[in-house]
């Protein structure tokens, strides 16, 4: 039991470092390719795992071989085009300034109502709101509205908004982000002070923000009864 137990773990382990080095995907972003190494990572690995009979190298060679394959894969993805498009596929279009492409729909076995189950998932209820639907390769649908059915931007009336830029974590659960502080340019004499305003210590936060606006937003960790 105790040897199962430990041959699940190092299994694991490995399993992990070879879906990171596998890029961040999600699931239903996966390539073909990807999603196939993605099963056969996960059959090889549970073999192993309960079989005590069965030397755990055996699970864990294929695995790496798996993942240079992918490593092999993506590279040609890379390098060249016409490799992408017999690895991968190309993308297809269902609906072509607004008119449903049938015989697109037929290739990709796609019926209408999948169609539209897919366009309610990017929030389009009317058929006739949208100009093209493109069946990206990893079965994403992008959308592309009519251009009087999509929605306004400050650019439509001329407006040019603030810059923004992008909120950065101080503190998390107590702990500094001393490179995030670095970034901003300040220090944690500074972050100190400002967390002062909410009566508390940067280590009694649960979370400090500093946004674009120089906006600071800190709430404190419940104290422990």
């Amino acid at each position: 039991m105790l040897i199962t137990f430990f041959r699940a773990i190092i299994l694991y382990v490995i399993v992990l470092i070879v879906m990171r080095f596998m890029g961040k995907r999600e699931i239903g972003q996966l390539q073909p390719f990807e999603l196939a190494i993605s099963i056969m990572i996960a059959d090889l690995a549970s073999i192993p795992m309960t079989e005590t009979g069965i030397p755990i190298w055996n699970g864990i060679v294929p695995i790496l071989g798996l993942l240079v394959m992918h490593l092999v894969i993506s590279l040609l993805n890379l390098k060249s085009i016409r490799a992408r498009e017999i690895i991968c596929g190309k993308p297809r279009i269902l609906i072509y300034r607004g008119k449903i492409d049938e015989r697109a729909l037929k290739k990709e076995r796609f019926t209408i109502n999948e169609l539209q189950e897919r366009l309610r998932g990017n929030n389009i209820m009317n058929l006739g709101d949208v100009e093209y639907a493109i069946l990206e390769t990893s079965g994403q649908i992008t959308v592309i509205q009519k251009p009087e059915k999509r929605n306004t931007i400050p650019e439509d009336f001329g407006i040019t908004p603030e810059y923004e830029g992008i909120p950065y974590d101080l503190v998390v659960d107590g702990k500094i982000m001393t490179d995030n502080l670095q970034k901003i340019g300040k220090n944690y004499q500074w972050l100190e002070k400002q967390v002062e305003k909410f009566h508390i210590r940067p280590i009694d936060a649960l979370i400090v923000t500093f946004d674009g606006k120089g906006q600071i937003f800190c709430q404190e960790k419940e104290k422990k009864s």
